[in-house]
């Protein structure tokens, strides 16, 4: 058994516990039943689950959820609007979120995927240095996205951009 302030009692049979426990007006708290003999604590147990909840609400409080944030776009986005999603996505990586960059395809553009991969990469191009991949870029339906996050901290464990494979088949020029 082990005091309030850490001093040793000793082997107690349970009785005897349960009286010193009712002496010093605290609670007998069995700490590691498994162990040989069962070891127990002199502690006052409603004070020490209000300062274990009070910690985890201190955890809980000063803890960053990192969101994640879509930015879409199409095919035939213009260089403007391009540089303004940037920032933007910028923006969202600098306040710890993740970024899903998102190009959507209507109608026939569907037969054009090269243009939105232009996209991502022109956009992967303006944030070198800001953001890294954490996945690369994939088709998905009728869209094609990836996901970014920023380029310091944890989050410099994703792929790196420049190392992103392109999804277009090298030109093969024949020969005669």
């Amino acid at each position: 058994m082990i005091g309030e302030n850490g001093e040793q009692y000793g082997v107690l049979p349970l009785y005897e516990a349960l009286r010193v426990a009712q002496d010093h007006n605290t609670d007998l708290v069995e700490v590691a039943p498994t162990a040989v003999p069962p070891v127990c604590r002199l502690l006052d147990y409603g004070r020490y689950k209000f300062e274990q909840e009070k910690k985890e609400r201190d955890a809980r409080k000063n803890q960053k959820v990192a969101l994640l944030k879509e930015v879409r776009m199409g095919p035939a986005t213009d260089e403007h609007d391009l540089a303004f999603k940037s920032k933007a996505i910028q923006k969202f990586l600098q306040e710890g979120d993740k970024v899903k960059v998102t190009v959507r395809f209507r109608g026939r553009q569907m037969a054009h995927p090269q243009l939105g991969r232009q996209v991502l990469d022109s956009i992967l191009a303006r944030l070198q240095g800001v953001a890294t991949v954490e996945r690369p870029p994939i088709v998905e339906g009728r869209t094609m996205s990836m996901i970014l996050t920023a380029a310091t901290g944890r989050a410099a464990s994703g792929t790196p951009v420049a190392a992103v494979p392109s999804s277009t088949p090298p030109t093969v020029s024949p020969t005669s």
